[in-house]
């Protein structure tokens, strides 16, 4: 949810330039702690969730262009399928008892489909409590759903959960318009995370919003959560607002 939009601003992380903040997507990490922000990497002797596709990797303007650059994947596996393959190569191995390890494999493994629900959204800015947003269903937001001061820093972060299988090359991608011109794109990998109970949290980098007469004012944008196979779990859309002040709740 990046807000460092291209205007005039005293803000030396402006953001005007679309950014590309994949960080690598091999193996999502699965331990006791609900917290997985960098999936350990996959063996050179293969991975379990099949070959991952060029629009995992390749940073694109648009939506449209992931399209373009899709590249069919070979065939889904459940968990159980996926566990036996391969049991001859005692690196894949030992990797899949680290990803599947604490997954109950009688209840998931006969299951394709990955699936992913964004549990909470939540905007953190140094020396305020957090702004916890709610997740609608349907993607759809009504009204102004957030407001930030300019010149402020923020982070963005989130939790979610995996179940049924293993959700490939899973990222994160929003886009930022003003008066109907695109401001702003950014597109981040988060990563191969297997289903478990706890749930995932990711935290986005640091940003700063811009400031000045042009950077305040109402913006509108479209976040999205897609896998390795263009596969979207959570589409939101919905309107924010930067102001010279916090407002206060």
């Amino acid at each position: 949810m990046s807000l460092a939009v291209g205007v005039d601003s005293s803000s030396s992380d402006m953001g005007f330039d679309e950014k590309d903040n994949e960080s690598g997507g091999g193996g999502g990490e699965v331990s006791d702690e609900t917290v997985t922000k960098t999936p350990p990497n996959e063996p050179d002797s293969g991975s379990i969730p099949r070959q991952m596709s060029e629009s995992s990797i390749v940073a694109t303007e648009d939506e449209e262009d992931d399209e373009d650059r899709k590249i069919e994947l070979g065939p889904q596996y459940t968990l159980k399928e996926q566990f036996e393959k391969d049991k001859d190569d005692e690196s894949l191995r030992r990797w899949k008892e680290q990803l599947l390890g604490s997954v109950d494999l009688d209840s998931v493994g006969e299951t394709l489909e990955p699936e992913v629900k964004i549990l909470s959204l939540s905007i953190k800015s140094p020396g305020r409590s957090d702004i916890v947003l709610a997740v609608p269903e349907s993607g759809k937001v009504k009204g102004l759903w957030f407001t930030l001061k300019e010149g402020s820093r923020y982070s963005l972060e989130f939790t979610f959960q995996v179940n049924n299988n293993i959700v490939s090359g899973l990222k994160y991608t929003n886009t930022v318009w003003k008066t109907g011109v695109k401001v702003d794109s950014t597109k981040e990998m988060l990563g191969t995370f297997s289903p478990q109970a706890e749930p995932y949290i990711h935290e986005m980098p640091e940003e700063t919003t811009p400031s000045g007469m042009f950077a305040r004012g109402t913006y509108s944008a479209k976040t999205r959560f897609v896998d390795d196979d263009n596969k979207c779990h959570l589409e939101i859309n919905y309107t924010f607002d930067i102001r010279k002040d916090w407002v206060e709740t």
